[in-house]
């Protein structure tokens, strides 16, 4: 059966060990997070084995991405920034990093410092065996770019469907790059445009029938990934409860994708 997952501590108040243990109880049997410091990537690498959860991509940095595009310093940074996930995807067994090649509604165009720069990301992954996974955000020009740049089997495509309801609403993503999908963020949002809620499916107003339509007519056969961060909206649910919930909406998803029921 087709795996369900979930971002690591989409809900607070459970350690590590208890979150995974709980989220893997419930039926969810992969996993993504963020770098992870202070000894914490491997530990969460372990536990995941441990409870039988895949530990499938860690999502780099992207409150500084634009600067990748940028002469100086501080896109020097960046791209240690990234190098650094990949090297934390090592350590805890993560096959795939995601990373933006973008943020916001005026990113900077796109650069030979910054080709250079995503080029040499691109190459290092490599080296570590690790797929570079490139997510949808706003900017279409930056990651047809990359398709057109990088060979499928270094790069893939993201689809974060929240990100398409959203951010650019009557924009479709997946028929431009459903051919490299390689994983999955799916959450819901509301109607109004820029605001990325991140809530559980058919909490909000996308249209699921149509992500469902989609992954199936695309032949993925990957797992269906929460991405979930409303402290909002889910902030004072009891943590098992809400992974429960999650877990539930994940699956209902997964019978829509694979027609099941």
């Amino acid at each position: 059966m087709r795996k369900i997952g979930i971002n690591l501590h989409a809900v607070k108040g459970l350690t590590d060990e208890d979150y995974i243990r709980e989220m893997a109880a419930v039926g969810f049997t992969a996993m993504f997070s963020g770098v992870l410091e202070d000894g914490r990537q491997a530990e969460v690498g372990k536990l995941c084995a441990r409870y039988g959860v895949e530990y499938e991509t860690i999502h780099a940095p992207f409150n500084t991405i634009n600067n990748m595009w940028l002469d100086g310093a501080e896109g020097d940074a960046t791209f240690a920034d990234l190098t650094h996930t990949i090297d934390n995807c090592i350590l805890a067994d993560a096959p795939v990093a995601i990373v933006h090649l973008s943020s916001g509604m005026t990113p900077p165009s796109i650069t030979d410092t910054g080709r250079a720069r995503f080029a040499r990301l691109v190459e290092y992954a490599e080296t570590k065996n690790v797929k570079i996974a490139f997510e949808n955000q706003r900017m279409l020009a930056n990651i047809a770019w990359a398709f057109e740049a990088f060979p499928q089997d270094s790069v893939g495509f993201c689809w974060d469907c929240g990100h398409e309801f959203c951010f650019t609403p009557g924009r479709h993503y997946m028929p431009l790059f459903g051919s490299r999908l390689i994983c999955t963020h799916i959450h819901d949002n509301t109607t109004v445009f820029n605001e990325d809620s991140h809530l559980l499916p058919f909490d909000g107003k996308a249209d699921f029938g149509y992500v469902a339509d989609t992954l199936r007519y695309s032949g993925y056969t990957g797992s269906l990934m929460l991405e979930i961060g409303n402290r909002e909206r889910y902030g004072g649910m009891d943590p098992l409860e809400f992974l429960k919930r999650a877990a539930d909406a994940a699956g209902k998803l997964r019978n829509m994708v694979d027609r099941i029921g």
